[in-house]
């Protein structure tokens, strides 16, 4: 199960999270920092990555659309990225389970 970190989180977590999470980026270490949301959406799907963000955009994208990556909605308000990383941690199996599910397109996590 391979992420693709949104710009609201910190490039940091990938590091943290390589153990769990091997091949995840970040949206700045594949030049998309400055991207908008569906040049990110495009390269998600592209490159089979499940999008992990703070924004409601992207969860309201997936609704709209049939072909799309996963999106992973992290609904938690102001947060430390150790945070963050906790959260990706603790809910892994329930991750894997989603990215399993051909029906599921977003969850959320708090």
């Amino acid at each position: 199960m391979r992420l693709l970190l949104d710009q609201n989180l910190s490039p940091r977590l990938i590091e943290h999270l390589h153990d769990v999470y091997p091949g995840s980026v970040h949206v700045a270490s594949v030049g998309l920092e400055r991207a908008v949301d569906e040049d990110i959406w495009r390269y998600a799907l592209q490159h089979e990555l499940a999008i992990v963000t703070k924004d409601a955009d992207f969860s309201e994208m997936r609704l709209l659309r049939r072909s799309a990556p996963k999106v992973v909605w992290i609904r938690r308000g102001n947060c430390s990225t150790s945070d963050i990383e906790m959260i990706l941690r603790d809910n892994h199996d329930e991750l894997r389970a989603f990215m399993n599910d051909t029906d599921a397109g977003v969850i959320e996590l708090y």
